[in-house]
C-alpha cells in the first residue's frame, strides 16, 4: 500500500463538499438536489466512476466551477467520491441536508473553504479516501470577545436572530 496526500486546488475562499458515493446515478441526482435547493446556484461537481468506462463524470451551472471540480477529482482519483465546488455567496451548510438526502450518498467527508488534503492509499485494486485534513489547529480557546464576534457574525449573515 502507498499513501499520498492530495492538495485540494482552489481559490481561497471557495467552498467545496467532498464525499462518497455509489452509483454513476450520483451526477444527476446530486444536480438536481443542488438546483432544486437554491434557485440560481452556480456549482461545478464532479464524480469519480470506479468500473465500467472509469471517467470523471460531471455536471453543474458554472464552467469554471466544472473545471474546478474535474480537475480535483482526477487529482484525487478515488473510486465513488464527488466534489461539489459552489459560486461565490453559496454556502454547504445551505445545500447539505439535500446532499445528504441523495440516496446514492454514503459519506461527507468534509464541506469547507478551508485549504484542505486529502489522505489517499494506493492499493493494486485502486485508490481509498482515509480522511481528510481539513484547515490549521486551534491556536486557543475563544474569550468573550471571540463568542461576541462569533455571535454578531452569525447575526450578520443571516444565520441567528
Amino acid at each position: 500500500m502507498e499513501l499520498s496526500v492530495v492538495p485540494v486546488a482552489k481559490p481561497e475562499a471557495t467552498n467545496f463538499i467532498f464525499g462518497q458515493s455509489h452509483f454513476i446515478k450520483t451526477v444527476d441526482d446530486l444536480h438536481e438536489a443542488l438546483a432544486g435547493t437554491v434557485p440560481g446556484i452556480r456549482f461545478g461537481l464532479a464524480f469519480c466512476e470506479a468500473s465500467g468506462k472509469r471517467l470523471v463524470r460531471w455536471s453543474g451551472t458554472d464552467e469554471a466551477l466544472i473545471d474546478l471540480a474535474c480537475e480535483n477529482a482526477l487529482a484525487i482519483g478515488a473510486g465513488h467520491t464527488f466534489l461539489i465546488f459552489l459560486g461565490d455567496g453559496f454556502f454547504p451548510v445551505n445545500v447539505l441536508p439535500a446532499v445528504r438526502a441523495v440516496p446514492e450518498v454514503c459519506r461527507i467527508y468534509c464541506a469547507t473553504a478551508n485549504p484542505t488534503e486529502v489522505i489517499i492509499a494506493q492499493t493494486d485494486a485502486g485508490r481509498g479516501v482515509l480522511g481528510v485534513v481539513d484547515g490549521a489547529p486551534p491556536l486557543g480557546i475563544e474569550t468573550d470577545a471571540d463568542i461576541t464576534w462569533r455571535r454578531d457574525l452569525l447575526r450578520k449573515i443571516g444565520y441567528k436572530l
